[in-house]
């Protein structure tokens, strides 16, 4: 199994150099033909997101339907995958980022109950309380 750095899962998603591209694509679709997994770790999904939305200027929805796309994939074998897909469902829905809401996913699996942050954006949602 080989896992992907955000930069390759970028240039896949975004197209944006030819020769990268056709590299990125060209891993995905030997993964797939020879029934190979890849792997995408949340830290991954979390600088994609920061990527997309800072360089490229792409909104919640698109970033959120881009990645829902790729927690179907059934070559992707995606780190703690419901953690994510729920992260992303908040992220589409809320003012924090997908790292806020993983981070707070992460936090309710190991048993804590709330994420104390000073990001003024989340004081009010579940899961988020002031210091």
């Amino acid at each position: 199994m080989t896992a992907l750095d955000t930069n390759v899962l970028v240039r896949f998603l975004v197209e944006d150099d030819a020769r990268q591209t056709a590299r990125a694509a060209a891993l995905v679709e030997r993964a797939v033909r020879e029934k190979r997994s890849l792997f995408l770790a949340q830290i991954v999904v979390c600088e994609t997101v920061w990527v997309l939305e800072t360089a490229y200027e792409f909104g919640r929805d698109e970033i959120a339907r881009a990645l829902g796309h790729l927690l179907r994939a059934g070559h992707l074998v995606v780190e703690e995958t419901e953690q994510v897909r729920r992260a992303l469902d908040r992220y589409s829905a809320g003012k924090g980022d997908v790292a806020d809401y993983l981070i707070a996913e992460r936090a309710h699996a190991l048993g804590f109950a709330k994420v104390a942050t000073f990001d003024r954006d989340l004081h009010g949602e579940p899961d988020f309380v002031e210091p």
